[in-house]
C-alpha cells in the first residue's frame, strides 16, 4: 500500500447508533476556528472525547482544548461498531504469551478486563443515558478443528496459572449447545462484558467537555499537520479545509485515518472495512430471550458478533465468510459509503438459523451499515507520544477492539499530556506503546495466512 491522502467519505451509510442525534452533533462552538489553542484533537469519537474529558477532569487550570472532526460528531467507528463492549481475556492470551512474553501477555489481558467496570464506573459518576448493561458474553465455537485448538490452548493456561481465569466459565460439548443456546456449539466460554449506545456516551462526553470551554469544530477536516514544530515555539501548525490552527499539542484520535495525517502510520494503521446490522422481530411479537452477548466463531478468524439491546433488537456484526477472500472489499478501503454486497444477505435468517427458539421468530434485517477499523499490522493499538514528534501523541489502531481499550488508554494519554506522567507510569500495556521498533517493521499480521480462495479457513 502508498501514503495516500484520504479522508472519511463525504457521504456514508447510516448506522443505528445514529438514529437519535444529539444536539452537538453538527456543532462549532465557534463560527471561526481559533487561530491557536493549547491542545488540538484529531477525532470526536470515542478516543477524542474520552481524550478530552480526562484532560478537563480534576484539573483547576485545563488546557484550551479544541477538537476537529471531519464530518459529524462521532459519526466514524465508534457509531458503527455493534456495541460491544467484550475484553478478551482467555482467547488470544496463549498466542501473545508465546509472542510477547507472559508478563506482557496477562497485563494486556487484565487491561481489558478492567475496562468493563471502569465504563460502568464512568456512566455512573456522570450519569450517561447510554443504555449501559453489565452482562456475560458467550463465545460458541462451530468449527471442529477451532473447538479443538481452544479447549486444548485453555486448559494449558489453566494448568500454567499464568493468566487470570477466575470469572472465564468453559461449558464442554456436551453442555454447550443447551448454555450458549447456539445451535451446534462444540464449546462455549463466558465471562464478563456488557454493551452500550456507543453514539449516546460519546455525545455526553463531548456536551461535558464543551460545557467545561472545549470548543468543538465538526465538518472541519484536518489536512496536513506540519512535518516539524515551529522553531520560534515549539508548536505545531493544523492545517484544515476552514483555516490553520497552532497548538501545543496534537492528539491523534484518527484511527484508520492515522497515516492521512501522520504518514510514518502508513501500512501500520490498515484502514479495514466491516459491516453491522440490526435485527429485530415484527411488531406485537416478542423477541427470544437473549441474556448474554455473544461471538459466534465459525472458523478460525471467522466469527459473528452480536448483543441483545434493551428494546428485543440485536446487533450483529460479521459475515466475513461471504467476503474475507476479496481483499478489495476490506483492505486498506476507506470507503464507508457503500455496504460491502456479498455480505448483505448474511444477515437474513441469521438469528433463526443460529439461535435455539429462533426458528418462528419472524426475525428480519431492519439496517445494514458498514463502518472503518484501523486496523494494525501487529493487532496491538498505538497509544501514547509520536516517535520523533514531540507533543504529538496518538490513540488509535484497535483492530476492531476498541470498545474494551480505548477509555483507560485515552487515560494514560491525558496524564502524559497533562501531568507529564511517562508511559510506563500510565497503566496502559507496554506492547501498546508507540515505538520506532513498531513503526520500522514491516511484518504484517494482518494479511498472514490470508487466502483469495472463500471456501479456505480463513
Amino acid at each position: 500500500m502508498s501514503a495516500k491522502s484520504r479522508l472519511p467519505s463525504s457521504t456514508s451509510t447510516h448506522p443505528f447508533w445514529r438514529t437519535e442525534l444529539h444536539p452537538l452533533d453538527s456543532h462549532r462552538s465557534t463560527p471561526e476556528l481559533p487561530v491557536e489553542t493549547d491542545v488540538v484533537i484529531v477525532g470526536a469519537g470515542f478516543a477524542g472525547a474520552a481524550l478530552a474529558y480526562f484532560l478537563y477532569q480534576d484539573n483547576p487550570s485545563p488546557p484550551s482544548v479544541t477538537i476537529l472532526e471531519a464530518r459529524e460528531a462521532c459519526s466514524g467507528a465508534t457509531a458503527r461498531n455493534g456495541g460491544h463492549l467484550k475484553p478478551d481475556v482467555y482467547f488470544n492470551v496463549p498466542k501473545y504469551i508465546k509472542k510477547y512474553g507472559v508478563k506482557a501477555a496477562v497485563e494486556v489481558a487484565n487491561f481489558e478486563a478492567s475496562q468493563v467496570l471502569a465504563v460502568k464506573e464512568l456512566v455512573e459518576k456522570e450519569k450517561i443515558d447510554c443504555q449501559f448493561t453489565l452482562t456475560r458474553a458467550c463465545d460458541a465455537t462451530l468449527d471442529e478443528g477451532l473447538a479443538r485448538e481452544t479447549e486444548e490452548a485453555f486448559h494449558v493456561l489453566q494448568a500454567s496459572g499464568d493468566a487470570d481465569l477466575k470469572d472465564v466459565h468453559y461449558t464442554p460439548r456436551d453442555r454447550a449447545e443447551r448454555v450458549s443456546g447456539v445451535k451446534g456449539a462444540l464449546n462455549c466460554f463466558t465471562f464478563t462484558a456488557g454493551h452500550i449506545w456507543p453514539y449516546k456516551l460519546v455525545m455526553h462526553l463531548l456536551q461535558r467537555v464543551v460545557d467545561q470551554g472545549a470548543n468543538l469544530q465538526t465538518h472541519t477536516p484536518v489536512l496536513h499537520i506540519a512535518d516539524t514544530p515551529r522553531a520560534s515555539d515549539g508548536r505545531w501548525l493544523v492545517s484544515t479545509a476552514r483555516g490553520d490552527v497552532l497548538a501545543r499539542k496534537v492528539l491523534l484520535a484518527t484511527n484508520a485515518y492515522t497515516a492521512h495525517l501522520a504518514p510514518q502510520f502508513t501500512d501500520r494503521i490498515v484502514p479495514v472495512r466491516g459491516i453491522c446490522s440490526r435485527i429485530k422481530v415484527p411488531e406485537g411479537r416478542t423477541p427470544p430471550f437473549l441474556s448474554q452477548t455473544y461471538s459466534v466463531r465459525h472458523g478460525p478468524g471467522v466469527y459473528d458478533y452480536l448483543i441483545p439491546r434493551n428494546d428485543g433488537s440485536i446487533i450483529v456484526g460479521g459475515g466475513k465468510p461471504l467476503f474475507w477472500h476479496d481483499r478489495s472489499q476490506w483492505y486498506d478501503v476507506t470507503d464507508d459509503s457503500e455496504l460491502i454486497a456479498p455480505a448483505v444477505k448474511h444477515f437474513d435468517g441469521l438469528m433463526q438459523r443460529t439461535f435455539i427458539n429462533w426458528e418462528d421468530s419472524g426475525a428480519y434485517t431492519d439496517k445494514v451499515w458498514t463502518g472503518i477499523m484501523g486496523w494494525t499490522s501487529d493487532f496491538m493499538p498505538y497509544i501514547g507520544a509520536v516517535p520523533d514528534k514531540p507533543g504529538q501523541f496518538v490513540v488509535a489502531g484497535f483492530s476492531g477492539h476498541g470498545m474494551p481499550l480505548i477509555l483507560l488508554s485515552a487515560k494514560g494519554v491525558a496524564q502524559m499530556v497533562k501531568d507529564d506522567v511517562p508511559f510506563e507510569q500510565t497503566g496502559v500495556p507496554s506492547v501498546f506503546k508507540a515505538t520506532k521498533e513498531r513503526l520500522a517493521s514491516t511484518k504484517n499480521e494482518i494479511l498472514e495466512g490470508h487466502s483469495a480462495d472463500p471456501k479456505a479457513r480463513l
